[in-house]
């Protein structure tokens, strides 16, 4: 089979698979941001070996991927397939007064988040940490400076200091969401630490990754008028 014949099977595999509500309604989902099988289960009201069932479609027709928790290391997280259906976008959109992009630490990947963020949404933006650093990590700092990104390190800060009633939460690393738990104004997006090795390359990979989260969510997310 030549690559042009296996590209083409590959997607009608993913086409066929989609091709159930409940499927296509777990992929909608997952369009926005990560989550575990019981969130989906619960977002979705759907019993769970029915959702066992959907997601091991998903798996076998490459849509849909696991990945394990950075936080407690036991929950495993369900996304879409690196490269898998990339003209998706959220097919709902919401009002929000402001985005607060919250990681761990908020030194890195929130901060990160919320300088991308701005250049593409009118819609305000903050960030916050659920156990705040000392300081901005000077890797993004200097990741900000290679992707020409307006980061003004700013001092982390709480996350009870700065969350309003009807900001739209976006968790930005798996402690931080397993902490706050899953709530109807909140979105998980599984971005690992780049802090963690300290390479440029590590916080390179977090920049590209929340610049297509955010060029994919944004448009889906207007301002309160």
């Amino acid at each position: 089979m030549d690559v042009e014949q296996s590209d083409l099977t590959a997607r009608a595999a993913a086409h066929a698979a989609l091709g159930d509500p409940g499927r296509l309604a777990i992929v909608d989902a997952l369009v926005l941001g990560e989550a575990s099988p019981s969130e989906l289960q619960q977002l979705l009201d759907m019993p769970s070996n029915l959702m066992a069932h959907h997601v091991r479609v998903l798996e076998r027709a490459g849509v849909v991927a696991r990945r394990r928790s950075e936080g407690d290391r036991r929950r495993t997280y369900l996304a879409l397939a690196p490269g898998a259906l990339n003209t998706l976008r959220p097919t709902v959109t919401r009002d929000a007064v402001r985005v607060v992009f919250v990681c761990t630490e908020n030194s890195a990947r929130s901060q990160l988040a919320a300088a991308l963020w701005s250049s593409e949404s009118a819609v305000p933006v903050t960030s916050a940490g659920t156990h705040p650093a000392p300081a901005v990590h000077p890797g993004a700092v200097s990741a900000a400076r290679r992707h020409h990104l307006a980061l003004t390190p700013a001092t982390p800060r709480h996350l009870n200091e700065v969350l309003h009633p009807d900001d739209v939460v976006i968790t930005v690393c798996d402690s931080a969401h397993e902490e706050l738990g899953a709530g109807p104004d909140r979105l998980h997006w599984s971005v690992s630490d780049p802090a963690r090795s300290g390479e440029d390359t590590a916080f390179d990979q977090a920049v590209d990754e929340l610049t297509d989260r955010i060029s994919r969510i944004a448009p889906a997310i207007r301002p309160v008028t």
